[in-house]
């Protein structure tokens, strides 16, 4: 696991846009295990399955053929050779995500389908319990976090973005109801790792908090090969 970063947070956080931004400075890949999530609560809605049926949860979890199309950036998730990614992006599945993953047969499936992804590369995981589960062994962890108000300002400006028809305080019921259920769940809570590094990026635009991974990565990277992308020029990169 010495290869993997992880980086975890609530929705609007901006963990998506860091995580991707970081991969590229360091050519490292990017595992988007939200994502992963998404597509099974996309697959359970088209069969109309039971979310409270574990074992059925977790039989159809396992035939999945689901894969990163690397040759994005950033990757398309596949499902077969169904690009879903846009698929998977809306309001509804938020909170169906957030439901399978809830369930345990759905975590422990989707958990080794991501160690397996990631087992012979080196990867920027991002997601809700990376650093705390998934990859518990992982060099470096990050928890990226930020005030309710630049959460929703950054997850209802995406939204416009995709061209949907949202207020302001529909997001911000919505991002509620998101964060109580990843929180408050009994199975991996949304949560940092103890050993994780904290950020607050509220005031923070996605370079600076990148910088500020980097300038950790740099300080305790012991002649890591990570060690030769720590530079100038990566930084430069990004902007």
């Amino acid at each position: 696991m010495n290869e993997i970063i992880t980086i975890d947070g609530p929705a609007g956080s901006g963990k998506s846009t860091v995580s991707r931004m970081l991969a590229r400075c360091i050519h490292y890949s990017y595992l988007d295990t939200g994502a992963m999530y998404r597509a099974v609560a996309l697959v359970a809605k088209r069969r109309g399955m039971d979310l409270h049926n574990g074992e059925a949860l977790r039989k159809m979890c396992r035939s999945l053929d689901l894969w990163f199309d690397r040759g994005e950036d950033p990757p398309k998730l596949m499902l077969g050779e169904e690009d879903i990614s846009g698929l998977i992006r809306s309001p509804e599945l938020d909170m169906l995500s957030s439901s399978v993953s809830a369930v345990r047969e759905v975590r422990e499936a989707m958990s080794d389908l991501q160690r397996r992804m990631s087992k012979d590369g080196e990867f920027v995981a991002e997601g809700r319990d990376m650093g705390s589960v998934v990859f518990f062994r992982a060099r470096w962890k990050f928890y990226l976090t930020a005030s309710a108000e630049a959460r929703v300002e950054r997850r209802y400006r995406e939204r416009l973005e995709r061209g949907e028809t949202v207020t302001r305080e529909g997001v911000a019921e919505d991002l509620k109801r998101r964060d109580d259920q990843d929180r408050m769940r009994a199975l991996s809570p949304l949560k940092p790792a103890e050993d994780a590094v904290i950020i607050d990026s509220t005031a923070l635009s996605a370079e600076e908090v990148v910088e500020q991974m980097l300038n950790h990565i740099r300080e305790r990277s012991n002649g890591s090969g990570i060690s030769e992308y720590l530079n100038d020029k990566c930084l430069r990169g990004l902007k």
